[in-house]
């Protein structure tokens, strides 16, 4: 079995649509599996039902509005530089309605509801394909996988829409009375599962350089340490599931590929720019095709 696992990664997911359309469409690899974690959960299933060009469309054309409707922060582009800060009113309105959330995203379930049809959820399940992500349940404290052939379709656009919300500026979800939300938190890349699954072979796309040692600036607000912090937080959960996976691989003969991002692209994941998305996703199309002409040539 042949499994193409995404991480999470916000808007970098476009760079994992770039690496994903060249190993499918121009290497014509298949895959039995797909599995994903935040933005991989929304790439995942699209992938696994043939709509790769549904999912370059709405990567290089998504905005703030079509993820969040009720915003966190304000963001303004400087010299080509982004500055952000909190959104002071919008966040005592959350308060006033007794959320318990920065900011909510509504907009990004619409929009998941609308790129991933139910002819298309079918399509997966009668096929022998498997697509799995991760959430993260609160209540419980554990990370649960949910595999497509097992739910509805309402009930999946459900999972899909907690797997990429990233808190505390995204919705927290209750859900059979448990609370849920972004799988990256417990399952940035779940390798794992997919070798659980049974999978032998597996590309992996992690949306992180391979050497991340970049010093910062420092935290200019609360907003931009509190992001610090998780950024901080999720590296250390990829690079321990990476070992996990390398140590999986090497006692019991599986293959593991990783494609890395060849650089920092982005201080915040939660900025969505079509225009810098349309280039992360032609990057990653190119580098996946030099990582993979500098391998055969080894």
């Amino acid at each position: 079995m042949r499994a193409l696992v995404i991480s999470g990664g916000g808007a970098k997911g476009a760079y994992a649509g770039g690496v994903a359309e060249y190993l499918i469409q121009d290497l014509g690899i298949h895959y039995d599996l797909f599995a994903g974690s935040s933005t991989g959960a929304l790439l995942a299933p699209m992938l696994a039902a043939d709509e790769i060009t549904l999912a370059k469309e709405i990567y290089t054309n998504v905005k703030q509005k079509d993820i969040f409707s009720s915003h966190p922060f304000v963001i303004r582009k400087v010299n080509g530089i982004y500055k952000t800060r909190i959104n002071h009113l919008g966040i005592i309105k959350m308060f006033i309605r007794g959320k318990k959330t920065f900011g909510e995203s509504h907009a990004l379930r619409r929009l998941i509801k609308k790129s991933f049809s139910e002819e298309s959820f079918e399509r997966v399940r009668q096929s022998r394909r498997k697509v799995v992500i991760a959430v993260s349940n609160f209540t419980c404290n554990v990370v649960e996988h949910k595999y497509l052939r097992d739910c509805t379709y309402d009930d999946y656009i459900d999972w899909i829409w907690i797997s990429a919300n990233f808190i505390p500026f995204m919705s927290l979800v209750t859900k059979n009375e448990q609370e849920y939300a972004d799988g990256g938190f417990g399952n940035f890349i779940p390798i794992e599962e997919a070798i659980d699954a049974g999978a032998k072979e597996i590309d992996v796309i992690l949306l992180t350089p391979r050497r991340k040692k970049v010093k910062k600036l420092p935290s200019r607000n609360a907003f931009t340490l509190l992001m610090d912090s998780l950024d901080f937080m999720l590296a250390q959960i990829a690079r321990d599931e990476k070992y996990i996976g390398l140590l999986e691989s090497m006692h019991h003969d599986i293959r593991i590929r990783y494609f890395h991002t060849p650089r920092v692209l982005t201080d915040n994941s939660l900025i969505f720019d079509p225009e810098q998305m349309r280039q992360w996703w032609e990057e990653g199309k190119a580098f996946a095709k030099k990582q993979v002409e500098e391998t055969a040539n080894i």
